[in-house]
């Protein structure tokens, strides 16, 4: 599994400090349109990926030990009911009420607002240019400066976030339903499970840079790759996790008492399974978001994400490699802002996620 993943970071690594290797070969052979080469390195991880043999593996059942043979409804609702009474109320509004959780909603929240509100923070256009090129901060007009192409870095940088904030609303969200919708469908028959449990293992062998080459090797940059390649990447995660807190729900008490009382197997999966088993999904959301980032600024990066002039945080940083040492200020905005989205998104998580397991 891993092997997928060093060659997606090979891409990037070998993009920034221009060394040969199989990376830059990838790279080069979407810009020729090679696409035997982009097919030899999408099918290179799966010769490492040795799936378990997919045996029909019987669902697990209840035991029933012999001294509660006999417990009547009433007694296991009573048992069932009592941990679920210490659990608290409102387990994300406490989460958020820690010091961890206030933190990263407050930075997360300021990246956001700068998103909502780019056409009026700005200035001027994303994509306007002036005759300064190069400008340094608090340049009379411009304060953080130009591009080398004379625009405005504050009007880039804000409807760069604008942009990934689109991008990253749309994709994690649906790549999270559909994982869930798989999830389900596992958890309903076992032969099920075998097919999406090994369809996730074939979409989690081929790395992520790779799999968005090939992508856009076949529809071309824009949005819709970047897109894809998100929610592509985030199905297995939601829908495993989603059907490892459904087997372990089913064993608890509570469901028991569930079926002693007659309801069906419908009814205990929505009202009693599902509701217990979402929070970790909460948890990956935010995790999630955190990984999305990294991947439409890598694309943009390599220049196979959102089509030029239109500005991203990984558009602006891949422009501003060549004058790293002339100006400065010109990769700063990016990289200030993706940091921000990540130490907000990262304690928010980790709050939510001490909270939930309390």
């Amino acid at each position: 599994m891993q092997t997928g993943n060093l060659l997606g970071g090979a891409v990037l690594v070998e993009a920034i400090f221009a060394w040969p290797g199989l990376g830059q070969l990838a790279e080069q052979a979407l810009v020729r349109r090679d696409y035997p080469v982009v097919q030899d390195l999408l099918l290179l991880p799966r010769h490492r990926l040795r799936p378990r043999p997919t045996a029909h593996r019987p669902r697990p059942r209840l035991a029933r030990p012999p001294d509660q043979v006999g417990v009547t409804a009433m007694t296991a609702l009573t048992k069932a009911a009592l941990p679920l009474a210490r659990r608290p109320r409102h387990p994300y509004r406490a989460a958020l009420a820690t010091a961890r959780g206030r933190t990263g909603l407050v930075l997360v929240g300021l990246v956001v607002l700068a998103g909502l509100l780019a056409p009026l923070l700005a200035g001027h256009g994303p994509t306007d240019q002036s005759g300064l090129t190069l400008a340094g901060p608090g340049t009379p007009g411009h304060p953080l400066g130009t591009d080398d192409l004379g625009r405005d870095l504050l009007s880039r940088l804000l409807h760069g976030i604008r942009a990934d904030l689109g991008i990253i609303a749309i994709a994690v969200p649906l790549g999270a339903l559909l994982g869930c919708l798989f999830a389900l469908a596992a958890a309903a028959h076992p032969i099920a499970d075998t097919v999406v449990q090994r369809a996730f293992d074939l979409v989690l062998a081929f790395p992520g840079l790779i799999l968005a080459l090939a992508i856009t090797a076949i529809l071309g940059p824009g949005r819709l790759p970047v897109i894809i390649v998100i929610a592509l990447a985030e199905i297995p995660v939601f829908g495993r996790l989603l059907r490892t807190g459904i087997l372990v729900q089913r064993g608890r008490e509570y469901v028991t008492a569930a079926r002693v009382g007659g309801s069906s197997g419908g009814r205990i999966l929505t009202r009693h399974v599902l509701p217990n088993a979402a929070d970790p999904l909460v948890v990956q959301i935010a995790v999630s978001l955190t990984v999305a980032v990294f991947i439409e600024g890598a694309m943009s990066f390599l220049g196979v994400g959102v089509r030029p002039p239109e500005p991203t945080l990984g558009a602006v940083l891949s422009q501003s490699m060549p004058y790293l040492a002339q100006a400065p200020h010109f990769a700063a905005g990016p990289l200030v802002t993706v940091t921000a989205l990540v130490l907000g998104l990262s304690p928010t998580a980790e709050a939510l996620n001490r909270e939930i397991r309390r």
